[in-house]
C-alpha cells in the first residue's frame, strides 16, 4: 500500500489512506437543495463558479479544445430506459433529489412496467430501480363518466406508447377514457406534483384521488374535501419486500378552478356529495368533477406532500405552487444545469443518450425529507427543526449506493452529499441505530452486512462530515460493536455476537429475526461485508485518534480469511459449529446474498494483495479473473460475452461462475485487474459491460437501485472509478469519450473544473499508452481524489494494443488494511446437530475439528456421554495444517443405545484441545426416540432441513424446518404434550427425507392396545393451501362408530382457526434449497371426547389430502385396562389322579365371555354375568403333574379380548 505523502509541485499533500483525513474543507452553505423549493427558484443557477485558477493549474489545463455537446442535454435523456425487464425505473416527473416523483402506476409492483397497457393513477413517490413494491401513495387519475368503481385496478384507463412521452421533469400520456382521450401531463417541484389534464368536452370530467391504495400496504387513510378547490389526505403505509414499521404522509391538492361536484368512497361504496371518509385498511378516496362543455378543457392540479403533518403539506403547497408551464420550465432548467455538470465530447447519438440518461438517474435519490420550513420527521417519529444551513434527506439504498453513487455525488453535488451524510447520522441518532436500507422515516432491514459504514467513512474521507466527525464515529462504533435491542425495529449487525466471538457470521438459514433480511441466513457474504466495513472504520478511527479502536477494527478487517476454505480454495459459509457447509462448488455455495462465492470472491477491496495470496498468488488471481470474465472470448466479441456469457437476468443470482453486471457484489470486479499489473483488461471488461446500457426500455443492468448501476456507468464512462469504498482511491481506465469536463464546486475543490481527455479513443484504439495528471506523467492506474481534483486535468494517450503503462507491481493500489498477525481459534461440532437413535440402535455422526492458527496445529478430541447412550470416536488425536486459515479435520462419533434405553433426550459432550491448551466444547443432544403409532400410514415428507430440499409438504417444494421445530420444543421422537392439555403424542422420527405425516385420504389406523384407555384425542398436524379437514371417524370395540368434524389451519396462516391449538409456529420455512421468511407451523385440534363406556379401537382419517396428520395425541395412561376378572388355579388329587381346577370371577359391570385354557384342555363360558364364576376342573389322567400356568381370556361386548394368567403348583397323588 502506498502511504507516502510526498508533495508534487502544484499538488496538495497526498494523504495516507490509513491516517487522518484531509483538513476539513469549507462547505458552501447556500440553499442549493432548498432552492428547489419554488418553481421560480428552480430556474436559478446552482452556483456561479468564478474562482480564479492558479497559474500552475492553468498551464496544466492548456489542452486542445474539442467540440462538446451543445444541444440541450435534457434532450439526450430517455426516462423510459429501465422501465422493462425489471430495471424498475419510472418515467414520471421529478426534480433532482426531490421529495415528489409524480409518475404513472400501471400494475407493476414498483409502479410502471413498459409492457403494460393501462394506467391506474399518477402517484407521488417512486424510487428508481428498487426490487420490491413501495411508495405509490395517492394515485390520482382523470376519468370521464359516472364514478362507480373504487379499485384502481378496475377503473384504470388504457394507453398506447404512441401517445406517450417523457423527459426530465415532464411526462405526458393520452388516456383512453369513455368520453374520449384525456391528455395527462405531469411535472414537479421538490415537494409538489403538478398535473394538467385536458379532457374531452363532458359534464363528467373527474379526478379520482385514491387514498386507500398504493404500491405497498395502506393500513389507514383519511380523505377530506376542504372546499370546492381543495382535497386533503392522510395516508399510513408499511412494508418493503417484508413488513416494516408504519409511516404517514399528508397531502394537500388544489385545483385551478372550482369543481362542480364531489364525493368520497369507502370500500365499495361511492357516496356522492360526501366530504370525508376515514378508516383503517381498505379502499378509500375522493373524486371531484368538472364541466368542460364550455370549451375550457384543461384542469390543473397541484399536490403537495409532507412527512411532518397536514400543516407542512399546506406550507409546501403555498411555497412551491405554480402554473404547469412555469413549473415545467423550472424543472427542465434545473435538470439542464445538473446534467451540464458533466459535458462530454460530441459522440454517437446512442452513446450520448445512454450516458446522460444514466447521469439523470444518478440524481434521483436520496430525496429531500424536510418541509420548506426545514422541519422533518426523524426516525424517532418526532418532528425536528432543521439545523442552520442543513437540508434533511431520506431514502438510502445503502447496500447498493455505497459502492458508486455516493462517490459520484461527492464529485458533482458535494453540498447535497454533505447533507445526505449528516442526515444518515441523524437517522442513526434519532432511530437508535444506523439503517441498512432506509425508506422515508423507517428502516426496512433490506439486504445484509453493514453498508452504512463504508458510506459514512467515504463521506468522512471526502471531508463531507466536517464538524460532525465524532458524532458520526459514535453511531458507527455503536453499530460495529453491538446488536440492536429486541424492542428496536433495526436488525443492524444481527450476527455481531457470533462474529465478534468466532470471527465469522455463521450460516444459519433456518434462523430468522426481525422483518427484513437477516445476516445469519447469508453467513458467508455477511462476514465479508462486516470485514470490509470494519477495515474502513479502522481508517476513520485512526484519523480521529482512536488508535485502540483502529487496531481492533483493522484486525477484524481480516475476517474475510475466516470464511476461506483452503480445501476448496474458495470462500464458503460456516455453520455455528465452525464447519464449512453447503456445496463445495463455488457457483452453488450456500450463504451468499444474491450471488455466488465466485462473484463474492472479489469483495475484499481492503486487502486485495492478501486475497491474491489466498488464491495462490497474482498469476492464479489473473487466471481466476480471466475465467470469471470469459476474457479470451470477450476480446473477440465483447457484446456477445456481456449479453450471453455473463449473467444476463436481473434475478439470476445463483448457479453462475461468471460476472454478474446486474447486481452489486461484484460491480467493482473489473477494476481488480488494476492490482494485477494488467490494467488494459479493466478497460476491455468495462467497455464490454458498457454495451449493456442501451437507449431502450431494457437498457439498464438489473435493478437500477437508486442510481447505483447508473453511477457505475457514468464513472466507468469517464474513466475514474472508486475502487475501495470508504477510501478516497480512484481507479483509472480509458474513458469512453474523447473529452469530459466536470464542473466542480470551487469552494469545496479549490477549482471549478476537472477535464479528462482520451484523444482518438475508439473501439479499436482504447488501450492506455500513458497518462499525465496535471501535465505530469503518472505511472499508476489509481489516484487519490485530492490528487485528481487538485491536478484539474487527466490526459490519456490511447493506442490499438496494450502497453507497459501501470504494469509494474509497485504501481498496485496496495492494501488499506494489510494482513497483520494470525488469529488462534478452535471449533468442534457434529452433524446432525440432534441425531436420533432407536432403542438398540446405532448411528454415526460426522464430527469436525476446525483449527486456525500459525503453521500446523494438533490436539485431542474427548467424547463423553450421560450414560444412557454410548459414544466413541475415531478422531481421538488430530493434526491440521492451518497457516492462518481455518483448517478442517474430519472424523466420526459412533452413538449406540441399549435395547432397554428409555426414550428421551440425552447429552454427548465433545471436548477438543490443542497442544497450547486451547479448548472448545460442543454438547450434542441425542434423541432416543419413541414410536409413533400412526407411522405405518405415513406417506408424505413434511419436515426437512434448511437448504437440503429433502421434504415437500405442500406439493410445491415448501416444508417445515426440523431445527426450528426442535428449537420450539417440537422434537421428533420425544413424547410431547399438546399445549394446555394432558394429551401426549410422539412425532415420527424417520430418517431425513422419509415420510413423517399422513396426507389424509380415508386411512383406517388401528389404535394400539395400550392407548385404548383414552378418553380424549386430538389430531396434531397442519393443512396446506387453506384450512382443511372433515369427518374423523372413531371406531369402537362394540362395532359402533362416531364421526367428528375436525379441521386444521393452513400451516402458514397468521390467524389459526378457532379451537386450533398452536403446537409450534416457526418464523421461516424451507422452499426447495432456499429458506423463506414465512411463519409456518403445526397445530392441534381441540380435544375430542370419547363417549363414556366406549373403547377406541380405530381412527379413520378424513378424505382430504391437504389435511396433514403428524400425530394423534391421547390422554391414555399407556397401560391396557385391567381385565374384569379374578382367576385362581389349583392342582389337587381326586381318586388318585391330579385335576387342575380353574375359577374365574367376573368382577366387571358387563357380562363377559370367559375362556379357561390349561395344558389339559379348555372350556368357553359364553355369558358370565357380573359377580358370577366360570369354573372347570380339568383331568390330567395322571397321578402326578408338574407346576404349570392357566390362561383366562375375557371378552366384553364393547372391548377387545384380554388375557390373564395364573400359576398352579405341582401335585402328586399317593
Amino acid at each position: 500500500m502506498r502511504t507516502d505523502s510526498a508533495t508534487e509541485p502544484g499538488h496538495r499533500p497526498r494523504p495516507s489512506r490509513s491516517g487522518p483525513p484531509r483538513p476539513a474543507r469549507a462547505r458552501r452553505r447556500t440553499s442549493a437543495a432548498v432552492a428547489l423549493a419554488t418553481a421560480a427558484s428552480l430556474a436559478l443557477p446552482l452556483a456561479a463558479h468564478a474562482t480564479p485558477v492558479p497559474a500552475s493549474a492553468a498551464r496544466a489545463e492548456a489542452t486542445t479544445a474539442v467540440a462538446v455537446v451543445d444541444a440541450p442535454l435534457v434532450d439526450y435523456v430517455n426516462p423510459f430506459i429501465g422501465t422493462k425487464d425489471d430495471g424498475n425505473t419510472y418515467p414520471g416527473a421529478a426534480v433532482p433529489f426531490g421529495m415528489v416523483q409524480l409518475s404513472p402506476d400501471n400494475g407493476h409492483n414498483v409502479g410502471y412496467d413498459y409492457d403494460r397497457t393501462s394506467v391506474r393513477g399518477f402517484s407521488l413517490v417512486h424510487l428508481s430501480g428498487v426490487g420490491c413494491g413501495l411508495g405509490g401513495p395517492l394515485p390520482v387519475l382523470p376519468t370521464t363518466g359516472p364514478v362507480t368503481s373504487t379499485d384502481y385496478g378496475q377503473y384504470a384507463l388504457g394507453f398506447s406508447h404512441d401517445d406517450e412521452e417523457a423527459s426530465p421533469g415532464y411526462y405526458r400520456v393520452g388516456l383512453q377514457a369513455a368520453a374520449g382521450t384525456i391528455d395527462a401531463e405531469l411535472t414537479a417541484t421538490a415537494r409538489t406534483g403538478v398535473q394538467r389534464y385536458t379532457f374531452p368536452a363532458t359534464t363528467q370530467a373527474n379526478v379520482l384521488l385514491n387514498a386507500g391504495q398504493a404500491l405497498n400496504r395502506v393500513t389507514g387513510s383519511d380523505v377530506r374535501v376542504v372546499d370546492d378547490r381543495t382535497v386533503e389526505t392522510r395516508i399510513t403505509v408499511r412494508g418493503f419486500c417484508q413488513d416494516t414499521e408504519p409511516q404517514t404522509i399528508w397531502t394537500r391538492t388544489t385545483f385551478d378552478r372550482p369543481f362542480v361536484a364531489h364525493g368520497t368512497w369507502d370500500g365499495e361504496t361511492v357516496i356522492a356529495g360526501s366530504d370525508a371518509a376515514s378508516g383503517g385498511e381498505g379502499r378509500r378516496g375522493a373524486y371531484v368533477t368538472f364541466d368542460t362543455t364550455d370549451g375550457d378543457l384543461d384542469v390543473e392540479a397541484v399536490t403537495a406532500m409532507s412527512y411532518v403533518g397536514a400543516e407542512g403539506a399546506a406550507a409546501n403547497l403555498a411555497a412551491e405552487a405554480g402554473t404547469f408551464d412555469a413549473v415545467h420550465d423550472a424543472a427542465r432548467a434545473a435538470w439542464e444545469e445538473r446534467l451540464g455538470l458533466v459535458r462530454v465530447a460530441q459522440g454517437a447519438e446512442d452513446d450520448l443518450r445512454t450516458f446522460y440518461s444514466s447521469l439523470y438517474r444518478s440524481f434521483l435519490a436520496p430525496n429531500v425529507g424536510s418541509d420548506v420550513d426545514g422541519r422533518y420527521r426523524g426516525w424517532d417519529q418526532e418532528v425536528h427543526d432543521a439545523e442552520p444551513d442543513f437540508t434533511y434527506y431520506q431514502n438510502y439504498s445503502l447496500w447498493d449506493t455505497y459502492r458508486t453513487q455516493q462517490q459520484l455525488l461527492y464529485l458533482l453535488a458535494p453540498d447535497e452529499s454533505a447533507d445526505m451524510a449528516l442526515s444518515l447520522v441523524r437517522q442513526g441518532q434519532q432511530g437508535g441505530w444506523l439503517p441498512r436500507w432506509g425508506y422515508g422515516t423507517v428502516e426496512t432491514n433490506i439486504m445484509t452486512g453493514d453498508p452504512a459504514t463504508p458510506f459514512l467513512v467515504s463521506a468522512w474521507q471526502q471531508g463531507l462530515l466536517a464538524g460532525h466527525e465524532e458524532e458520526a464515529y459514535a453511531v458507527l462504533q455503536q453499530n460495529a460493536d453491538g446488536v440492536p435491542p429486541a424492542h428496536s425495529p433495526f436488525n443492524g449487525r444481527a450476527a455481531n455476537v457470533e462474529y465478534l466471538r468466532d470471527g465469522f457470521v455463521p450460516h444459519e438459514p433456518a434462523r430468522s429475526g426481525k422483518p427484513g433480511d437477516y445476516d445469519l441466513q447469508h453467513g458467508a457474504s455477511a462476514t465479508m461485508e462486516y470485514a470490509l466495513a470494519d477495515a474502513m472504520l479502522s481508517t476513520m478511527a485512526r484519523g480521529l485518534g482512536h488508535d485502540e479502536d483502529a487496531d481492533r477494527y483493522a484486525a477484524r478487517g481480516q475476517s474475510y480469511r475466516n470464511v476461506f476454505d483452503p480445501r476448496t480454495s474458495n470462500f464458503r459459509a460456516r455453520s455455528a459449529d465452525g464447519f464449512f457447509v453447503g456445496d463445495a462448488d463455488p457457483a452453488h455455495s450456500d450463504g451468499f446474498h444474491e450471488g455466488t462465492a465466485v462473484q463474492y470472491q472479489w469483495l475484499v477491496p481492503q486487502d486485495v494483495p492478501g486475497l491474491f495470496d489466498l488464491m495462490g498468488g497474482t498469476d492464479a488471481a489473473i487466471d481466476r479473473l480471466d475465467a470469471f470474465f470469459a476474457y479470451d472470448e470477450l476480446v473477440a466479441d465483447p457484446a456477445r460475452v456481456a449479453s450471453e456469457v455473463w449473467v444476463n437476468g436481473t434475478y439470476d443470482y445463483y448457479g453462475w461462475e461468471t460476472y454478474n453486471p446486474n447486481n452489486e457484489p461484484n460491480l467493482h470486479a473489473p477494476y481488480v485487474y488494476l492490482w494485477t499489473g494488467q490494467p488494459w483488461k479493466t478497460t476491455d471488461v468495462v467497455r464490454a459491460a458498457a454495451t449493456l446500457f442501451t437507449d431502450g426500455p431494457d437498457g439498464v443492468t438489473g435493478n437500477d437501485d437508486l442510481g447505483t448501476m447508473s453511477a457505475w456507468h457514468v464513472l466507468s464512462s469517464i474513466g475514474v472509478y472508486p475502487i475501495v469504498p470508504g477510501t478516497d482511491l480512484w481507479g483509472l481506465t480509458t474513458p469512453l469519450f474523447d473529452d469530459v469536463t466536470i464542473t466542480l464546486d470551487p469552494e469545496v475543490f479549490g477549482r471549478d473544473s476537472l477535464r479528462l481527455t482520451a484523444e482518438g479513443v475508439a473501439p479499436d484504439a482504447h488501450y492506455t499508452q500513458s497518462v499525465s495528471l496535471g501535465g505530469e506523467p503518472l505511472d499508476r492506474a489509481w489516484v487519490t481524489g485530492d490528487e485528481l481534483t487538485a491536478a484539474g486535468t487527466l490526459d490519456v494517450t490511447v493506442g490499438t494494443e496494450p502497453s507497459a503503462w501501470a504494469t509494474d507491481p509497485a504501481s498496485s493500489p496496495g492494501a488499506v488494511v494489510p494482513a497483520d498477525g494470525t488469529v488462534e481459534r478452535l471449533f468442534v461440532g457434529a452433524t446432525p446437530r440432534q441425531p436420533v437413535l432407536t432403542p438398540g440402535g446405532q448411528t454415526d455422526v460426522a464430527v469436525q475439528v476446525v483449527a486456525q492458527g500459525a503453521g500446523t496445529s494438533s490436539g485431542t478430541l474427548e467424547v463423553t456421554s450421560d450414560g444412557a447412550v454410548t459414544a466413541t470416536t475415531d478422531l481421538a488425536d488430530w493434526t491440521a495444517k492451518s497457516d492462518g486459515l481455518p483448517a478442517t479435520v474430519e472424523g466420526t462419533v459412533t452413538l449406540a443405545a441399549p435395547t432397554d434405553a428409555e426414550p428421551g433426550l440425552h447429552t454427548v459432550r465433545l471436548v477438543v484441545r490443542d497442544a497450547a491448551g486451547t479448548e472448545a466444547v460442543r454438547e450434542v443432544q441425542v434423541v432416543v426416540s419413541g414410536e409413533s403409532w400412526i407411522a405405518g400410514a405415513f406417506d408424505n415428507v413434511g419436515i426437512g432441513d434448511a437448504g437440503a430440499a429433502n421434504a415437500n409438504l405442500d406439493g410445491s417444494g415448501a416444508y417445515l424446518l426440523r431445527d426450528l421445530l426442535a428449537d420450539l420444543g417440537a422434537v421428533q421422537g420425544l413424547e410431547l404434550t399438546v399445549p394446555g392439555t394432558d394429551l401426549t403424542y410422539t412425532l415420527g422420527a424417520p430418517p431425513a427425507g422419509a415420510p413423517d405425516n399422513v396426507a389424509a385420504s380415508g386411512e383406517v389406523i388401528e389404535v394400539p392396545e395400550h392407548l385404548r384407555s383414552a378418553r380424549h384425542l386430538s389430531v396434531v398436524g397442519t393443512s396446506t393451501h387453506g384450512t382443511h379437514g372433515g369427518g374423523l371417524v372413531l371406531g369402537f370395540a362394540d362395532g359402533t362408530s362416531q364421526s367428528v368434524d375436525v379441521r386444521l389451519s393452513d400451516w402458514c396462516t397468521g390467524s389459526p382457526e378457532p379451537g386450533n391449538i398452536t403446537v409450534a409456529k416457526a418464523g421461516a420455512r424451507g422452499d426447495r434449497e432456499n429458506v423463506q421468511k414465512i411463519g409456518c407451523g403445526l397445530y392441534a385440534t381441540a380435544p375430542v371426547a370419547i363417549p363414556d363406556g366406549k373403547v377406541l379401537t380405530s381412527v379413520t382419517l378424513p378424505d382430504d389430502e391437504r389435511f396433514h396428520v403428524f400425530a394423534i395425541a391421547t390422554d391414555a395412561t399407556g397401560v391396557a385396562p385391567a381385565p374384569q376378572v379374578e382367576v385362581t388355579a389349583q392342582a389337587r388329587c381326586l381318586g388318585g389322579k391330579v385335576f387342575v381346577a380353574v375359577r374365574a370371577l367376573n368382577t366387571g359391570e358387563q357380562p363377559a365371555a370367559i375362556e379357561l385354557a390349561t395344558p389339559y384342555g379348555s372350556k368357553l363360558f359364553g355369558d358370565v354375568a357380573p359377580g358370577a364364576n366360570a369354573y372347570q376342573s380339568f383331568a390330567t389322567r395322571a397321578a402326578a403333574a408338574e407346576a404349570g400356568e392357566v390362561t383366562v381370556t375375557v371378552t366384553t361386548p364393547d372391548g377387545e379380548p384380554q388375557q390373564v394368567t395364573a400359576a398352579y403348583d405341582a401335585a402328586a397323588c399317593s
